[in-house]
């Protein structure tokens, strides 16, 4: 992880949990692993106070722990979980999207607690919804509809289980239950029954229990959480098909849509293509009246002629076999996103020659001139500047041993997952940036923001128009241009933040699957 990753880290841990846990994730995050006394010496915290932070933070699937050789417990930090934090807007949107606004309650309630029983949660949720609808004059819902919205995020493998910590002979927690399979992860509890209470484990009761409160859920010692990897599925098919759609038309990134979708439970979850399908399943799978058989064999051949290869035909059965190149659509995607990134920064002229070199992958200074038709001196000087920022590199191929410049051939080309990881590590930077801006903007001007939303308030519990508008002129104009303009420029910087979370989704999409199909070839 580099520099730029750690920095977006601290800085997330400091917003979501507060200083001391920034603190005690910015050791974790330069070790790999460690015990709690070293933690507790190391950052000058006591060692109480490290073990409510380790506690909140492993509620939060953010630090894992597991047994020494020696017999203590040590702790480590998963990086990818605090920058999923980064995403938590999105994997709320797209559960409501999908599944209503019981399912956004309940993703939020999930997020928001780490791990969760089924039960309680549903109970929250319902609660709050029916708060809501109770304030509007809405008809209440019911339990069975909130725990339907939950098993539909649990079937979609939205949410899964927490994986149970097992004890060794000695009964300390050594680690987390290996092995074990996929389906164990999304099976549902039924919270139709009740079991007994165990005796053990509790304090002598009191007073004679009843047969109620002797009684608990079924699905005690159960805990869920959101399953982040599937969410970015979702959202890479999302982009795939987007892709397409802006390509050709809606009903090109409709075919996709259903192949995805078809294939969904045949595919592995990391496969860089997916499973081959027929004609006749990719047209059950479309919307009814979408197009008729005969259109969507006209538009398959469009999309596996496209430069974009997003789509190949891989047999003849069945009307023809096709597949999805998940990796080469996560590559188009990503050479999008840099060709952008060199427009901005060097200008037209320079998109020109890096696509040059990208559609000709070798190319010798002169022949860049005569493809690009852009003069030699302004050729040459536009290539250098793209040289100096590592966005085109060189292969030297000699004639002669001794590799002399006069008899050796110079040929330009991009290695597109150097300039990958070169582009991501500057969108981390440049979301570090926006996040220190935006913090920045808020402490400077915390006074007026928090005066307006007490006169805000205010007015809204006043009746009476005239008392309303006399409580709001309080906030004198040149307050209120002030406060304006710094909404501006949060609301500038908020969009910022979302479009290089975006950027910065593909390039870590991409660079994932190329080590995937490196691998697969090894």
């Amino acid at each position: 992880m580099s520099r730029r990753q750690h920095d977006v880290c601290r800085f997330l841990l400091f917003q979501h949990f507060g200083k001391q846990t920034s603190v005690v994730g910015r050791y974790l995050l330069q070790r790999s692993s460690c015990s709690l006394p070293l933690i507790s010496s190391e950052t000058s915290i006591e060692p109480e106070q490290v073990k409510k932070i380790l506690c909140i933070l492993i509620q939060q699937n953010i630090v894992t722990f597991e047994q020494h050789k020696r017999g203590y417990i040590e702790y480590s930090i998963k990086e990818e979980e605090i920058l999923n934090r980064l995403r938590i807007p999105k994997y709320i949107y797209c559960a409501k999207t999908l599944y209503g606004d019981a399912a956004e309650l309940l993703l939020e309630e999930v997020l928001q607690r780490g791990q969760v029983q089924m039960s309680k949660v549903i109970q929250i949720v319902m609660q709050r919804f029916n708060e809501a609808l109770e304030t509007s004059g809405k008809t209440k819902i019911s339990e069975s509809f909130v725990s339907e919205k939950f098993s539909s995020l649990v079937k979609t493998h939205f949410l899964q289980r927490c994986l149970d910590p097992v004890k060794s002979e000695s009964s300390k927690v050594v680690g987390l239950e290996a092995g074990v399979e996929e389906e164990t992860l999304y099976t549902l509890p039924d919270l139709s029954r009740k079991r007994k209470r165990s005796p053990e484990g509790g304090p002598p009761a009191k007073r004679p229990k009843s047969e109620d409160e002797n009684q608990m859920d079924s699905d005690d010692g159960i805990f869920w959480r959101v399953n982040c990897e599937r969410f970015h599925q979702h959202f890479r098919d999302q982009a795939i098909v987007q892709a397409i759609s802006s390509k050709i038309d809606r009903n090109a990134g409709e075919v996709l849509r259903a192949i995805l979708r078809a294939s969904e439970v045949k595919t592995a979850s990391m496969a860089t293509a997916t499973t081959p399908l027929s004609v006749t399943e990719i047209f059950n799978a479309l919307p009814k009246d979408l197009m008729t058989r005969s259109l969507l064999e006209t538009y398959l051949s469009l999309i596996c002629d496209d430069s974009t290869n997003f789509l190949s035909r891989v047999g003849d059965s069945g009307g023809g076999m096709y597949s999805i190149s998940i990796y080469e659509a996560l590559t188009q995607l990503a050479k999008a996103h840099i060709e952008s990134v060199v427009q901005e920064r060097f200008g037209s002229k320079c998109l020109r020659i890096f696509r040059v070199l990208l559609l000709k992958k070798h190319l010798e200074q002169k022949q860049i001139e005569d493809f690009v038709m852009i003069s030699a001196k302004e050729a040459k000087d536009l290539l250098y500047t793209l040289f100096s920022e590592n966005f085109v590199t060189t292969t030297e191929i000699s004639k002669t041993p001794d590799h002399a410049p006069s008899r050796t051939y110079y040929l330009f080309t991009v290695n597109i997952q150097q300039v990958a990881s070169l582009v991501l590590d500057r969108c981390y930077k440049a979301l570090y940036n926006a996040m220190l801006k935006k913090e920045a903007e808020v402490t400077e001007h915390r006074r007026l923001l928090d005066k307006q939303e007490r006169m805000e308030a205010i007015a809204a519990s006043v009746e009476d128009a005239n008392q309303r508008e006399e409580i709001l002129m309080t906030i004198t104009p040149s307050e209120q241009e002030q406060i304006n303009k710094v909404r501006c420029t949060i609301r500038m910087l908020d969009q910022s933040e979302l479009q290089i979370s975006e950027g910065i989704f593909i390039l870590e999409r991409y660079l994932l699957y190329f080590k995937l199909r490196q691998k697969d070839k090894s």
